[in-house]
């Protein structure tokens, strides 16, 4: 196996035996032809498009199956079958649709392979298509890495966003666009930057109408004080990035006298005015993805997955946690079709809290809407000199050495700053009491990590208040990466002409020594250093 997606890949280079989130060898496999299999269904489908011809349900078929490759989403080799046979149909259907129009597709092995009869078969046929082995030239190769894993992040959102109804054709159509230019060999490093340009834009997209799904069925989050502690009683604890699981379940257990608890990146789903409106939607408890083994082992009730980040569950809680749509775990129990009644009985067996704990509260609820109804106040505040910087502080968290360089930073602002911040990075600093600027709060939660939206959108309208450019603004981007979600937000960044943008806890390492150096000559990216060092360079 090879793997180098995330940023705690093996000794910086890559996994090759087995990988650190605990992907085997033949999951791995199966990943890499599943994406083959969408690289031959994206050939085709590109072509049609072409011509016009244009599919909704294999669209919304493909976001799933390249979701589903995606760090700590599914890890059961069995759920990966149906999915590469899925595509290869689709593809064979797809070409069928060619044929009247008198045209073919190259005879690449994506374009013509059929899927092994077995599991055994399937796994061989993967081991063919290791990602590290799509093009000769490094540079090259590297590029192409980065436009493939920016759209498994593209995939993600745009998944999420078509559970909501939302749906954009432009979305599919690049993401087949990019997919079958990574089997090409004639496409020089402009050709490849280029399309890891539009790749941001295409994220930009899928962002933007998951924005509209999440805030048209739930409204605009709203500042919200949610606490830290808990109450007695049964409770459910549900963790991953879907709003629509989490107002399911919290209609199926309306009444049943169980508690709903969030963990990790569901924190600021306790500002959308649809989900808070239920009284048993409690708190939040723990805090981000990588420390879910020794949290999810003290949680005296069910727990469910919906989407990334699932780690390998220990026997302390695998009776008590259940997956959900693409999350997968062998020997975890899935349950689908939104029927949550498994994970109900299950949290009316165990215990539950058995007395009440007040903890701490934080805030969460700054969108864009948010900000922007404050934004004269923020404009006041700035040509007054009572806010002198912004920092955007936020991205993946993770267990690799070097993120507590978030904490400290954080810490370390002076007090005329504010601190936007989205995703799970947050916990790092999420309870930190830093106060206020003439009632706005130094510290502003946007949202979960595809709420870079948000910050989009926040750094644009204040651009426009002062006349300027959003790289002339008092705007600093600290951001911490780990899976391929932050690879495309990075592409949006880059793609909207961001600069400056310091990027930690290291570098990806499927990123050239060419490539950095023209990222760094074109975007001014630097890696973090200390947050000593990085704000007196950022301030002066």
């Amino acid at each position: 196996m090879f793997c180098n997606q995330c940023e705690q890949t093996a000794k910086g280079t890559g996994c090759t035996a087995i990988g650190v989130c605990g992907k085997q060898p033949d999951v791995a496999a199966l990943q890499d032809l599943l994406i083959h299999a969408c690289q031959g269904l994206s050939v085709v489908a590109h072509e049609c498009a072409q011509k016009g011809v244009q599919d909704k349900d294999t669209d919304i078929f493909l976001f799933k199956a390249v979701f589903s490759t995606l760090t700590n989403v599914n890890f059961d080799p069995e759920r990966f079958v149906p999915l590469i046979r899925k595509a290869v149909e689709l593809r064979e259907c797809m070409k069928a649709r060619l044929a009247p129009l008198g045209l073919t597709v190259p005879a690449l092995d994506a374009v013509t392979f059929a899927p092994a009869a077995d599991l055994a078969g399937l796994v061989a046929q993967g081991e063919l298509h290791a990602i590290n082995a799509v093009d000769k030239n490094p540079d090259i190769q590297s590029l192409k890495q980065t436009v493939i894993y920016g759209i498994k992040g593209v995939a993600a959102y745009a998944d999420h966003a078509a559970l909501l109804g939302q749906y954009d054709a432009t979305i599919a159509a690049y993401i087949y666009k990019g997919l079958a230019s990574a089997l090409r060999t004639d496409l020089d490093l402009g050709a490849w930057v280029a399309l890891a340009m539009e790749c941001g834009k295409a994220n930009l997209t899928a962002m933007q109408i998951l924005d509209a799904g999440n805030t048209g069925a739930y409204g605009h989050p709203v500042p919200t004080s949610v606490p830290l502690g808990h109450r007695k009683g049964k409770c459910i604890l549900v963790s991953g990035h879907d709003l629509r699981d989490l107002e399911t379940l919290l209609k199926q257990t309306d009444g049943k006298g169980i508690d709903i608890y969030t963990h990790g990146e569901m924190l600021p789903t306790h500002g959308y005015p649809k989900l808070k409106a239920y009284k048993h939607f409690f708190g939040h408890y723990g805090t981000a993805w990588q420390n879910q083994i020794k949290e999810f082992a003290a949680f005296p009730g069910a727990i469910l997955m919906t989407t990334n980040c699932i780690q390998k569950p220990t026997m302390a809680y695998l009776p008590n946690i259940f997956t959900t749509g693409l999350v997968g775990w062998p020997g975890a129990v899935h349950v689908g079709n939104e029927d949550f009644s498994a994970v109900i009985k299950r949290a009316l067996e165990l215990p539950g809290f058995t007395d009440d704990v007040e903890g701490v509260s934080v805030n969460v609820g700054f969108g864009h809407n948010t900000v922007m109804s404050v934004a004269p106040a923020v404009i006041e505040a700035v040509k007054a000199g009572k806010i002198r910087h912004f920092f955007l502080v936020g991205g993946c968290d993770g267990a690799k050495p070097g993120r507590n360089y978030y904490t400290e930073f954080v810490e370390k602002t002076p007090k005329d700053t504010v601190i936007l911040t989205l995703a799970c990075g947050k916990f790092r600093f999420f309870d930190q009491q830093l106060g206020d600027i003439g009632g706005i709060p130094r510290l502003l939660d946007i949202g979960q990590c595809n709420d870079a939206y948000s910050a989009i959108q926040i750094a644009v309208a204040l651009a426009g208040a002062f006349n300027c450019g959003v790289n002339e603004l008092p705007l600093s981007m600290i951001l911490s990466w780990y899976e391929q979600k932050a690879v495309a937000i990075l592409l949006t960044l880059l793609s909207l002409g961001i600069k400056n943008i310091r990027l930690g806890p290291s570098l990806p390492a499927f990123i050239t020594p060419n490539v950095l150096a023209f990222l760094v000559e074109n975007f001014g990216i630097k890696a973090i250093t200390t947050p000593d060092e990085d704000l007196k360079a950022i301030l002066g």
